[in-house]
C-alpha cells in the first residue's frame, strides 16, 4: 500500500480490476474459427468481406464523438458504456444467428473499442500528479495480464480439456460482466481535461512543455507530470490542477473548446518533424489494424482448424508478453532517439514489411505464427520510439490531441483500404490478396522512415 499512498487505492484498484476482467476473453483468439464453425455456419465471404469490415467503420465513426463525450461526461459513464457494449457483443456472439445480427455485433464491438479511451483517461482525474506514471503502469499492466491470462486459458481449455468454443464465449461474457459490475463502484470524477478544468489554468493558454527521456514523457517543471509515452492508444493525463481549494471550474463553453482544439491542431502539424512522425505513426497503425483483424482468417486458410489443432491463443499470449518486454527494454535504453530513432524506424519498418510478406507467401502455419509474433513485437517497439518523438515539446493538451488525430487518420486509411479491398461492395478480395495489399501502408511507412 505504500506505493499507492496518495493514489486513492480504491479507484485505482477498481479500475485495474475492471481492466483485467474486461481483457480476460479466452474466446477471442478463436473468433474466426467459431464464426466459420457449425454453430454459426457463416461463409468465409460473409465473415471476411461483410462482417469484419463493420468494426472498422463503426470504430472510425464513433472515435471523435467518444473522444469529446468522454471528457464532457467525465469518464465514468463512458467506462460503463464500454462494459455494456462488450456485454452486448458477447451476448450476440453466443446467441445471434445470421449475417445482419453479426454485423450489429461488430458495431457494438467497435463501440467497445472506441470507448477504451475512457479507461486510460479516468484514473488521472483522481490521483496525485506525482503518481501518474506509476498508476498508468498499473492500469496498462492489468489489461496486458488479463489478455495474456485469457489467451493462455483459452488455449489450455481447447487443447487439453477439449472445451467447446461456445463455453469459452460464456467465460468471456462472465468476465466482462464482472468488469461491468466493478465499474459501477468507481467514484465520479469532478474534473476533466477540456470541458471541466480550473479557471486558473485556461486550456491551451498555459503550455507545459514535455520532453522524452528514457521511455517516459517528463515536463520541464520539476515535480509536475510524469506519464509513460509508449501506448499505441490515446492516454490523456488529466489531473493538472492539484488539490488547491481556490481553483474553480470554468463554465463549459463547447464552441470555445472546439476552437481551441482546432487552433492547437494547426499549430502542432505546422512542424515538419511532427508531421513526418505522425504520418509514419498513422500509416503503420493502419497496417497493424489490418493485420490484427485478418490474421486469424489467414491462419484458417493456411491450416483449416476443422482438420487439426490450432494454437492461436498461445501465439497471442506470446506476442503480447514479448511485445511488452520489448517496450520495457526500449523505454530504459539510454540513447538519443532524436539521433538514432530515424535509423531504427526505417530498418525495423523494413522488417515489419518482411514479416507480413513471409506470413502471406509461406503457407506454413508455424511460419505464419512466428511471423505474426515478430510483427507484433517490432510494431510495439517502433510505436514506442515514434511516441517518444511525437510527444517531445508538446503540452499535455496537445499530447492528447495529436494522438487522437493520428489514431483517427490511421482508422480513416484503414476504412478506405477496407472499403475498396475487403468489403463485399468493393473488390471483395480473398484473404491472401488482402494481406498482400497491407504492404502498401507498410511500404509507405518505410518511405516516410527514410524521409525523416
Amino acid at each position: 500500500m505504500a506505493g499507492l499512498r496518495g493514489a486513492r487505492p480504491l479507484p485505482t484498484g477498481l479500475l485495474c480490476a475492471y481492466g483485467f476482467f474486461c481483457s480476460v476473453r479466452p474466446s477471442e483468439p478463436f473468433l474466426t474459427r467459431y464464426l466459420l464453425g457449425p454453430r454459426k455456419n457463416l461463409t468465409e465471404t460473409q465473415v471476411f468481406n461483410e462482417i469484419y469490415p463493420v468494426w472498422t467503420y463503426s470504430y472510425l465513426a464513433l472515435l471523435f464523438p467518444v473522444f469529446l463525450a468522454t471528457d464532457y461526461l467525465r469518464y465514468k459513464p463512458v467506462v460503463l458504456l464500454q462494459g455494456l457494449s462488450l456485454i452486448v457483443t458477447w451476448f450476440l456472439l453466443l446467441y445471434a444467428q445470421g449475417l445482419r445480427a453479426f454485423q450489429l455485433l461488430e458495431f457494438f464491438y467497435g463501440m467497445g473499442t472506441a470507448t477504451d479511451i475512457a479507461y486510460y483517461s479516468y484514473i488521472y482525474s483522481v490521483v496525485d500528479v506525482d503518481l501518474y506514471r506509476k498508476v498508468t503502469s498499473y492500469c496498462r499492466s492489468a489489461t496486458l495480464v488479463g489478455y495474456t491470462v485469457g489467451s493462455v486459458c483459452g488455449q489450455l481449455l481447447v487443447s487439453l480439456a477439449g472445451w467447446s468454443l461456445f463455453s469459452l464465449n460464456v467465460i468471456s461474457l462472465t468476465s466482462i460482466s464482472v468488469a461491468f459490475g466493478t465499474a459501477w463502484f468507481l467514484p465520479m470524477p469532478k474534473k476533466s481535461l477540456f470541458f471541466h478544468h480550473a479557471a486558473t489554468r485556461p486550456f491551451s493558454l498555459e503550455m507545459k512543455v514535455m520532453d522524452c527521456k528514457n521511455g517516459a514523457i517528463v515536463q520541464d517543471q520539476p515535480g509536475v507530470l510524469r506519464v509513460p509515452g509508449w501506448e499505441d492508444e490515446v492516454k490523456m493525463p488529466l489531473n493538472r490542477e492539484g488539490h488547491s481549494a481556490e481553483k474553480k471550474e470554468q463554465k463549459i463553453d463547447a464552441l470555445k473548446v472546439l476552437k481551441d482544439l482546432w487552433r492547437d491542431f494547426l499549430q502542432c502539424y505546422s512542424s515538419r518533424t511532427m508531421l513526418c512522425w505522425s504520418v509514419w505513426w498513422a500509416l503503420s497503425t493502419c497496417g497493424y489494424f489490418q493485420v490484427i483483424n485478418y490474421a486469424q482468417g489467414l491462419w484458417e486458410m493456411v491450416l483449416p482448424s476443422e482438420s487439426t489443432e490450432i494454437y492461436n491463443g498461445g501465439v497471442e499470449a506470446a506476442s503480447t508478453l514479448l511485445g511488452a518486454v520489448a517496450v520495457f527494454v526500449v523505454g530504459h535504453i539510454k540513447t538519443s532517439w532524436a539521433m538514432w530513432g530515424e535509423v531504427a524506424l526505417a530498418l525495423f519498418s523494413f522488417l515489419i514489411a518482411a514479416a507480413v510478406y513471409i506470413m502471406n507467401t509461406v503457407h506454413n502455419i508455424w511460419v505464419c505464427y512466428a511471423s505474426y509474433v515478430v510483427f507484433r513485437i517490432i510494431y510495439m517497439l517502433l510505436i514506442t520510439i515514434a511516441t517518444f518523438q511525437i510527444a517531445t515539446n508538446l503540452s499535455v493538451e496537445r499530447y492528447a490531441l495529436v494522438f487522437g488525430v493520428n489514431t483517427f487518420i490511421a482508422l480513416a486509411l484503414q476504412t478506405l483500404l477496407t472499403l475498396i479491398v475487403v468489403d463485399a461492395s468493393g473488390l471483395g478480395l480473398d484473404i491472401f490478396t488482402q494481406e498482400s495489399l497491407i504492404h502498401n501502408p507498410d511500404g509507405w511507412a518505410i518511405s516516410v522512415g527514410w524521409w525523416i
